[in-house]
């Protein structure tokens, strides 16, 4: 546990707060919703999520999480109007750049989980670089899952590691730990909590290795207007939860 995250969560059982979940997972669900009851376009859904996403991400930072993992586009995704998806990719193409300038100085590091080969070249460029960028130090990381799915994660991870045993990189048995060095979130520890604002009550394909013994968490609250108050109930009944893996209570 890093010092600086020691000091807070002392401060956190100090005022007898929660204490804080490790790593937090969301899945930014309601942008459209939101905009339709506004009688926007979907489009000012999406801008209006974003920009909730940096607020929650530093709200994150500040308390003592170490991970926040979020759902931003879905391998199924491509399936809406074009004008969305180039809306939501132009979106990404912004915080990516945002993130290569300010990410080092502001200690806060980004990585993308995904099969980036099915982006643009310009938006591979920026993940490459923003995954680079991310290695050189540690602290608060936001790792943003980019034409993402659980399933296909985990069939892209079996021909990685199907590859490197045919290559004779891979020997012995294959167990859960040897597997998970394969996948997009390598390196990263497991969920503790996953939310899904929204009021949908599924999970839609997300993080399905590493959400075997999460905490789940369903807000009918769509995620332009999941605050931080929101998040702050999330945690709490996180706090209320007997996390047995399995075992007796």
């Amino acid at each position: 546990m890093s010092e600086d995250r020691k000091n807070k969560k002392d401060k956190a059982g100090e005022a007898g707060e929660a204490a804080v979940p490790r790593h937090i997972a969301i899945i930014l669900d309601g942008n459209g919703r939101w905009a339709k009851k506004r009688g926007l376009p979907r489009t000012a859904g999406h801008a209006v999520g974003s920009e909730n996403f940096r607020k929650i991400a530093l709200y994150c930072r500040d308390i003592g999480v170490d991970y926040l993992t979020v759902y931003a586009f879905s391998t199924e995704n491509w399936k809406r109007p074009e004008t969305e998806v180039n809306t939501i990719m132009k979106l990404l193409e912004k915080y990516l750049h945002e993130a290569i300038d300010t990410m080092e100085r502001d200690r806060m590091r980004m990585q993308v989980f995904g099969d980036v080969s099915g982006l643009s070249p310009r938006l591979q460029e920026l993940v490459k670089q923003t995954n680079e960028i991310a290695s050189r130090f540690e602290g608060f990381t936001a790792n943003i899952c980019l034409n993402y799915g659980g399933r296909d994660e985990i069939v892209r991870a079996a021909g990685k590691y199907a590859a490197d045993l045919v290559a004779g990189r891979a020997e012995g048995e294959l167990s859960e730990e040897l597997f998970s060095s394969y996948l997009d979130s390598a390196g990263t520890p497991d969920p503790d909590l996953i939310i899904r604002p929204g009021g949908e009550v599924r999970i839609s394909n997300f993080l399905l290795w590493q959400g075997a013994y999460s905490e789940l968490y369903f807000s009918d609250v769509l995620w332009p207007d999941f605050g931080t108050s929101e998040l702050d109930k999330a945690i709490a009944e996180f706090n209320n939860r007997n996390r047995r893996y399995g075992n007796v209570g």
